[in-house]
């Protein structure tokens, strides 16, 4: 795995009841890093979780450094994947920004490499193309994932190929300019995030990654996200 650039990468992990998960990718995240060489930090941003995550977190910066680890609480009403993110930008000091879940569904890949050939402004994984694919998955949620993205590349024509996916990296300044034209919230926020930046004109690049379902604890996928995914994709296809 290679440096992109001479870069620092922020790395933006939302938890929320994630006490038994996070050790576990913080040092796949940490080992990863130190092999490829790049300078880093991993931005914890917490919907104060009742299972002692805060705490994990703490100890984690103990182990780690407050340099390589920084915790930050963010409890609202209205807390999501984009105001997380918004609220991490704030701590960030890297140049180039990942974005990922702390449920171990996603793994660290080849996204660097990829940014670095290409100088893309976003790498996206995705599970739809090249060997890409999902493990873990009953048949039902698999034809729902496929169905909604089908639905979603014939409405938006987004030029990629997996719009739902939440492990992504991005120039800093550039996920700058997404966050301020975004509007969506939950899951329409990831597929906001890759229309506006093809209205935008910056380059994408995707990556084949295999996703595995959560390792420990229950899928925050249910019946009310699917009705404002399907919401969220009619107002983007009414207003782009």
């Amino acid at each position: 795995m290679a440096a992109a650039g001479t870069g620092k990468v922020s790395v933006l992990l939302p938890t929320y009841n994630e006490r038994e998960n996070l050790p576990l990718v913080v040092w796949l995240l940490v080992r990863t890093f130190q092999e490829s060489g790049n300078n880093f930090e991993i931005i914890i941003i917490d919907d104060g979780s009742p299972d002692g995550t805060q705490e994990v977190a703490e100890q984690l910066e103990k182990i780690y450094g407050s340099d390589k680890i920084v915790m930050r609480e963010l409890t609202s009403v209205l807390f999501s994947s984009g105001t997380a993110y918004i609220h991490g930008m704030k701590h960030a000091t890297g140049n180039f920004i990942v974005i990922m879940d702390a449920d171990l569904s996603h793994h660290v890949s080849l996204y660097l490499i990829k940014q670095k050939e290409g100088n893309f402004d976003i790498v996206s994984g995705t599970r739809y193309k090249g060997n890409g694919g999902v493990y873990g998955w009953d048949l039902k949620r698999k034809l729902i994932s496929r169905g909604a993205n089908f639905i979603t590349q014939v409405l938006l024509r987004p030029g990629a190929s997996d719009l739902t996916g939440s492990f992504r990296l991005y120039k800093k300044e550039v996920l700058q300019k997404l966050m301020e034209k975004c509007v969506s919230k939950g899951y329409v926020f990831q597929m906001e995030m890759i229309v506006r930046a093809r209205q935008l004109g910056y380059t994408i690049g995707e990556v084949p990654i295999s996703f595995v379902d959560r390792v420990y604890g229950e899928s925050k996928l249910g019946g009310n996200e699917i009705v404002s995914f399907l919401k969220g994709l009619l107002t983007l296809f009414a207003t782009t």
